[in-house]
């Protein structure tokens, strides 16, 4: 028989980073970070010029605070509790859009806070991974779960059997984004979504 499988997003949804990332630009960088706006792109100015910063020096920017600042994030309230129970019934794993060079950096982060799950990193879309863990695992009913609508439009494309549930942790962050037109709900906690996915799973 197979099991249920979970395949979750990290950032804003298992750990915050948004905040943190917010205090390291403000630190190091003298950036502005407007948690209050919803578009990433438009959310950053240089402090001394009220300038937006613009795309090119953004990814940087991350991929700087990534390579040196993950020490800063913190868990996501009742995540653990949520994947323990999830996993007594469900395999699960961690579809991360970090490139592969991250990839022992994010599984030693979340085991620091005492989760361990398979983590597969990717770049762009999430719907044709999605796809591929779910194939590989040979998984029965599957739930996504992510922050970006972009993702959910992708799974939705390219595996639309999955349950998709979008899920935003930062509170300022997700007063700001609309629930994504392409998932099937929007659960900013996790004791409410976790129950979510325990009765998807039942029912199937």
């Amino acid at each position: 028989m197979t099991r249920p499988l979970l395949i979750t997003d990290c950032d804003e949804v298992l750990l915050h980073m948004v905040a943190h990332f917010a205090d390291w630009l403000d630190e190091a960088h003298a950036v502005h970070f407007d948690l209050d706006r919803g578009d990433f792109a438009e959310a950053m100015t240089d402090r001394a010029s009220g300038d937006t910063i613009p795309p090119e020096r953004v990814w940087p920017l991350l991929d700087q605070f990534f390579r040196a600042e993950m020490h800063r994030q913190t868990l996501v309230p009742g995540a653990l509790d949520a994947l323990g129970r999830i996993g007594e019934v469900a395999d699960i794993v961690i579809l991360t859009n970090l490139g592969d060079e991250a990839h022992s950096w994010r599984v030693d982060q979340l085991a620091h806070h005492g989760i361990r799950h398979e983590v597969v990193c990717n770049r762009g879309g999430k719907g044709v991974p999605a796809r591929a863990i779910r194939k590989r695992h040979k998984a029965g009913t599957t739930v996504f779960v992510d922050d970006l609508a972009v993702h959910h439009a992708s799974v939705a494309k390219h595996a639309p059997e999955v349950w998709r549930l979008h899920m935003i942790a930062e509170p300022r962050i997700a007063r700001a984004v609309p629930p994504a037109s392409a998932a099937h709900a929007r659960i900013d906690d996790w004791p409410t979504a976790c129950q979510w996915i325990l009765d998807k799973f039942e029912e199937a």
